[in-house]
């Protein structure tokens, strides 16, 4: 039995609340169980240096978790003086991810900025970032397109993420903070709508996992992602 008492490929509740803030060109507030993100996207009429005059768009990310996102208060990581590796490594997946369902040529020469910022932690605070951020993007990339500033759609698929693992010998879906602390093996599969695979992070903890585990995690990760899609897809079109 689950923590939960969900069954092995039960989704936590996903809701997907579109519009949160005023200022951004794209925004939502993820929230899958008790695991709750803020997502919004920032249009700049500029790309990095290394892309001027290349005609490429950027797609790119920030992350980060507020100090009471979790069971005992964290330190901010602006007062630390640098940001975690933790981080840095999740704003990049992020970004990566976004990018990855992109047409950079259609996007034209501008930057996106996805912030991603943790209002409540209970496990896969990434993958809730990805699918959520996804949802700021689009709203953002909408804007575009109304105003005229670009004539062609640069969102090529929906990109969403999921996690899975093995908890107590099980294959199991989307990993709330019980199971994914006290799972023998944990994975997060990024993929777009089309099932293709964009990352995959996974690792056991002690022992090792088979080939036909992995598989078994696989087809939960497509459940979960295309579950995640349809909730993607009633968001930006309510």
């Amino acid at each position: 039995m689950r923590p939960s008492g969900r069954t092995v490929d039960t989704m936590r509740d996903i809701t997907i609340e579109t519009g949160v803030t005023k200022h951004a060109e794209g925004s939502c507030l993820i929230k899958c169980g008790d695991t709750h993100v803020l997502c919004t996207a920032s249009l700049e009429p500029r790309v990095p240096p290394w892309l001027r005059n290349t005609g490429l768009g950027w797609v790119t990310a920030e992350y980060g978790m507020l100090p009471r996102s979790t069971g005992s208060r964290m330190r901010r990581e602006a007062t630390a003086g640098k940001q975690s590796g933790r981080t840095q490594e999740i704003q990049r997946l992020i970004g990566r991810s976004l990018r990855a369902g992109v047409d950079r040529v259609a996007l034209g020469e501008r930057q996106i900025t996805v912030d991603c910022d943790v209002i409540q932690a209970d496990g896969g605070t990434r993958c809730a970032a990805i699918t959520g951020g996804w949802v700021a993007l689009r709203i953002a990339v909408n804007a575009l397109l109304k105003a005229g500033d670009i004539k062609d759609d640069p969102l090529t698929s929906h990109v969403a993420a999921v996690s899975c693992g093995i908890y107590g010998g099980v294959p199991v879906l989307d990993l709330d903070y019980l199971e994914d602390s006290d799972a023998g093996t944990d994975a997060n599969f990024v993929m777009t709508d089309k099932k293709g695979l964009i990352e995959i992070q996974g690792s056991a903890e002690g022992a090792t996992f088979s080939r036909a585990e992995f598989d078994q995690l696989m087809d939960l990760a497509e459940k979960g992602v295309a579950e995640l899609v349809l909730a993607q897809k009633a968001a930006v079109n309510a």
